[in-house]
């Protein structure tokens, strides 16, 4: 039997266009202006820095022969197909899960593209304290830990079949 989409979690879908549009225009613009390793100050403790990420998270496994290239495109795949899924599978009254669902497919479907357009992730946030300056990351990443903290904090409030 099937139901509406807007009845279900995809009803959220709209927000893996906006987390695609925004990383993706910001990709491109720091690609039209920076040559790599360019560093902009914004703030104290920010920096936009173009970099290139050829692994994952930290740049794990960056330095494998390319063939992470395709695993990592396999993952996100996998992953946005799985939770598109369970979007499917949920209410669109779910607004917490549905929401996280999205900002991760959103990101992973972003860096997925890096990775199948470039060879690899384009990244340009650079936070620092001092000298110490954290991995450089991009929005889609952003995205994708917004999603998945949300999923934790979902875990820790109580639903409503505990409240009645």
């Amino acid at each position: 039997m099937s139901q509406s989409i807007c009845s279900t979690g995809l009803r959220w879908l709209w927000l893996v266009v906006v987390v695609l549009i925004i990383d993706l225009g910001s990709k491109y613009l720091i690609l039209q202006n920076f040559a790599l390793g360019d560093t902009v100050p914004l703030f104290p403790s920010l920096n936009l820095h173009y970099a290139r990420n050829y692994g994952a998270a930290f740049s794990f496994l960056a330095d494998s022969g390319g063939w992470q290239r395709w695993f990592f495109a396999g993952i996100a795949i996998g992953i946005s197909v799985i939770l598109a899924v369970m979007m499917y599978r949920s209410k669109a009254t779910q607004k917490l899960n549905n929401i996280a669902y999205a900002l991760i497919i959103g990101g992973a479907l972003g860096n997925l593209f890096d990775r199948l357009w470039h060879g690899f992730v384009v990244d340009m946030i650079d936070f620092y304290v001092g000298d110490w300056h954290f991995a450089t990351f991009n929005l889609a990443d952003t995205a994708i830990c917004v999603g998945a903290a949300l999923i934790v904090l979902e875990g820790f409030l109580p639903s409503k079949a505990k409240k009645q």
